[in-house]
């Protein structure tokens, strides 16, 4: 129909909308790139067309705009947002949505300078307000002038604003500043507005059904019990390549999450994301095949396995894990006295040779008062309660 129409009309904005949405619900269904990408040039010949009403325009772009980005033409994708704001420069929502688009490529400074020109124009713009205090934040560590965009911008309360990662990281900027009654005030309103599960579990990628509690009894997990005893029985083993991994230069690597507050935190990734990192594992060749007996910790695309050393003096900020679809294991390799675990309202130290067990979901923090280096093996498992088809359909992380 759409063909008859445009061998007519072949400028009309309407006919060829209609072919582009023909071609994107048949792409969709067909799975087919091919045609999607033949979509996407209708939509753009929508935009070019003369007399465009408004708003097929803006459907136009912004269906546009979402299936670039599905495909990873972010280039085509920034086009047409300016596009759009060229046409409507009265509108923060669409320069808005292109610092969006900026972020999702890593392409900070052009999303800073979009969002400072929003803020210029529209100072009380709270969606602008808490991505530019995001930045401030997460890029430049600016945490006093962070808690101030953001703490405006989550008063506004307006769409988009009310979103975990801006209570999270408005709460942990919080407390770095020694803020710390304020940062659990606002944990308990992320409650109230149900973006955290609980003040403690503050995880931003979760699968809600999961039951959750800070610490946990091994002896109370039976699904990992042969799990608990092969690490136990060749703790000694792993000891031996971790001390031996550590005195080697260039294999352990400094803690990259900006997690530390003073000290020094290494850490050596054996397995993350599901992945097998071969070089290292060929440094600890036991222990890695003891890790590799056991899928799920393995294959967790959720979770880590990874020698942790930390040093005197160290330090590490209360912080929660990104996901409660997991639970984490610590054997204790070398403990000397005087280092602990705070997880939620409680705390605990490791013993050499033995296991602990925790939701890292939860906050934790830790500090290393004694004189000698702790050194720990972590392993990040599969929560118990997950079917095999979420293990398969979760993201990585």
């Amino acid at each position: 129909m759409f063909e008859a129409l445009l061998e007519q009309y072949p400028l009309s904005p309407r006919s060829l909308y209609g072919k582009a949405r023909a071609l994107d619900i048949l792409a969709e269904k067909k799975q087919s790139n091919d045609l999607l990408y033949e979509a996407l040039t209708f939509y753009a010949r929508v935009l070019n067309a003369p007399k465009v009403p408004d708003r097929l325009f803006i459907i136009s772009a912004e269906r546009h705009i979402d299936r670039a980005r599905f495909m990873g033409q972010y280039k085509k994708a920034i086009a047409v947002h300016w596009q759009i704001i060229d046409r409507f420069p009265d509108n923060s929502t669409y320069l808005n949505n292109l610092a969006v688009t900026y972020l999702t490529v890593n392409l900070v400074e052009e999303a800073r300078s979009v969002l400072k020109k929003v803020i210029s124009k529209w100072p009380n713009d709270g969606f602008a307000l808490v991505h530019y205090g995001f930045i401030l934040k997460t890029v430049d560590n600016n945490l006093e002038e962070a808690i101030q965009y953001m703490s405006k911008g989550l008063r506004t309360e307006a769409a988009g604003v009310v979103d975990g990662r801006f209570y999270f990281h408005l709460g942990d900027a919080l407390t770095r500043v020694n803020r710390k009654d304020e940062a659990d005030k606002l944990y308990e309103e992320g409650v109230e507005k149900k973006v955290f599960r609980s003040k403690y579990q503050r995880s931003l990628y979760n699968v809600d059904r999961l039951p959750a509690k800070p610490w946990l009894n091994p002896k109370d997990v039976p699904s990992y019990q042969t799990l608990f005893a092969a690490l136990v029985e060749n703790s000694k083993q792993i000891r031996q390549e971790g001390l031996s991994a550590l005195n080697d230069q260039g294999y352990f690597q400094d803690e990259a999450e900006n997690l530390k507050d003073s000290g020094t935190w290494k850490q050596l990734e054996l397995f993350a994301r599901g992945r097998k990192f071969a070089k290292n594992c060929e440094r600890t060749p036991i222990t890695c095949s003891v890790i590799e007996r056991f899928p799920e910790a393995s294959r967790c695309k959720r979770g880590q396995t990874k020698f942790s050393v930390l040093h005197p003096g160290t330090h590490v900020w209360p912080h929660c894990g990104p996901t409660n679809c997991r639970l984490r294991i610590h054997l204790g390799l070398k403990i000397p006295a005087d280092v602990f675990l705070r997880v939620a309202e409680e705390t605990r130290g490791w013993k050499e040779g033995d296991i602990i067990m925790f939701d890292d979901s939860f906050e934790h923090e830790v500090w290393h008062n004694g004189t000698e280096f702790r050194l720990v093996l972590i392993v990040d498992v599969w929560h118990p309660n997950l079917t095999s088809m979420e293990k398969q359909s979760l993201s990585a992380i």
